[in-house]
């Protein structure tokens, strides 16, 4: 009998690739299977938890709706679960994040159920916000249409129907603005500014007529401010063949 004297080559390991291959291959990964890639040794456990992953994640399905200011929230989150607040006190309900002084207390974020973050959890930052978005476990500041006006709300995710919910805080009260919101009815809040405080536009010398804006409005000084559209039009004493209102200090808004 004649023996084959080349031996078999060993097969080769997902772990002999190249770390730039390696690297390719889990980008390409969803979330399910980096998690279930996660589970086949605890070189990959950590590869496939590392935050640069799931920031692609974070970025293609909840980019158009969070803002910085929902990294900032979560950080806080994390830093709380972090020091061991959570477990000295026993707290096992919500936890919100507030600003402001009252009447004037803006509800930044709202975390619905504290035993979400786990030690490990909380060791992964990019990787505990994609699951505390996507579980609707985590209330994030955005912006709202409805009708003419965009309403500074805090919303959460519903996976069952693929649509948001949203709230906002007014003296200490949680009011609904509505329920099963669809994705183009929800935007990240367009500036950084507090709803409790007047946003001042550098652009406002260069507003021409028939230009579309938002303005900011509240009923009372005790209310954070909401926005609403409005068109730039022309003055009263324009001739509209010649117009000159641009060079006017004065902006005529049409609602």
């Amino acid at each position: 009998m004649e023996m084959n004297s080349e031996e078999d080559p060993s097969p080769m390991s997902l772990l002999d690739l190249p770390q730039s291959i390696l690297d390719f291959i889990l980008k390409c990964l969803s979330p399910k299977d980096l998690l279930t890639m996660s589970k086949v040794c605890v070189f990959l456990k950590r590869k496939c938890q590392s935050d640069r992953f799931w920031e692609n994640h974070i970025k293609e399905k909840w980019g158009r709706v969070i803002s910085d200011a929902v990294y900032k929230e979560w950080k806080w989150h994390i830093e709380i679960a972090k020091d061991g607040v959570l477990m000295k006190n026993n707290q096992t309900a919500s936890m919100g994040s507030f600003i402001g002084d009252w009447p004037n207390v803006c509800l930044c974020s709202y975390l619905q159920d504290c035993n979400f973050l786990t030690a490990q959890k909380s060791n992964n930052f990019m990787m505990s916000l994609y699951f505390s978005l996507q579980t609707g476990s985590f209330w994030f500041p955005a912006q709202v249409y409805k009708g003419m006006m965009i309403h500074n709300a805090l919303v959460n995710y519903d996976s069952r129907s693929n649509t948001f919910q949203a709230r906002y805080v007014q003296n200490g009260d949680w009011k609904l603005i509505g329920k099963k919101i669809e994705w183009d009815m929800v935007r990240a809040p367009s500036v950084h500014t507090s709803p409790y405080l007047l946003y001042v536009s550098q652009s406002i010398q260069n507003l021409k007529p028939e230009d579309h804006i938002e303005i900011q409005w509240r009923p009372n000084a005790q209310s954070p401010y909401d926005w609403f559209y409005g068109v730039i039009g022309h003055l009263d004493s324009c001739n509209e063949d010649c117009c000159q209102c641009h060079y006017n200090g004065k902006k005529i808004v049409d609602y």
